[in-house]
C-alpha cells in the first residue's frame, strides 16, 4: 500500500456510505473526518494518515463478500489523541489497462467498539492499544 501511495495511487474515499445512513453520525467516515482533520483536503489527509500505518496497526484481513472477485480488504486500527480509536478498512487494486493503482478507503471512522490487545496479531504485548 505504501509503496502504490509514493507511486501515485489514487486515493478513492467514500465520505458518504449507504451504510451510515442508519449509523450514529459519530461513527461515519464524513464525521471522524471532518473531525480530525478539519480545514483540510479529505483524500491528502488521508494518504498521510495512510502513509503512516504500521504492521502492528494491522487488525485483519477480510474477503468481501459482496465482491468476491475484488481483492481482499485489510482492516487496522490507530488511536487519535490518546484516546480515540479508529477503525481504517482499505483495499488496494490495480485496475485499467495500464495497471492503475487505487487505494479504496472504505472506513475511517470511530471505532463502535473500544479496540483490545487481542484484536492486532502483530502487537507486541508492551504496546498499548
Amino acid at each position: 500500500m505504501k509503496f502504490a501511495i509514493r507511486n501515485g495511487a489514487k486515493i478513492e474515499f467514500q465520505i458518504k456510505r449507504r451504510v451510515d445512513d442508519e449509523r450514529d453520525e459519530k461513527f461515519t467516515n464524513q464525521y471522524t473526518v471532518s473531525t480530525l482533520f478539519p480545514n483540510e483536503n479529505p483524500v491528502e489527509a488521508l494518504k498521510r494518515e495512510l502513509l503512516t500505518l504500521r504492521v502492528e496497526n494491522y487488525m485483519q484481513t477480510v474477503k468481501d463478500i459482496r465482491f468476491p472477485k475484488r481483492s481482499e480488504m485489510r482492516e487496522f486500527g490507530r488511536v487519535y489523541n490518546g484516546k480515540d480509536d479508529v477503525y481504517i478498512k482499505i483495499r488496494v487494486e490495480l485496475l485499467g489497462t495500464y495497471g492503475e493503482t487505487t487505494t479504496f478507503v472504505m472506513s475511517f471512522h470511530f471505532a463502535e467498539k473500544p479496540f483490545t490487545p487481542e484484536m492486532f496479531p502483530y502487537r507486541r504485548n508492551e504496546e498499548s492499544v
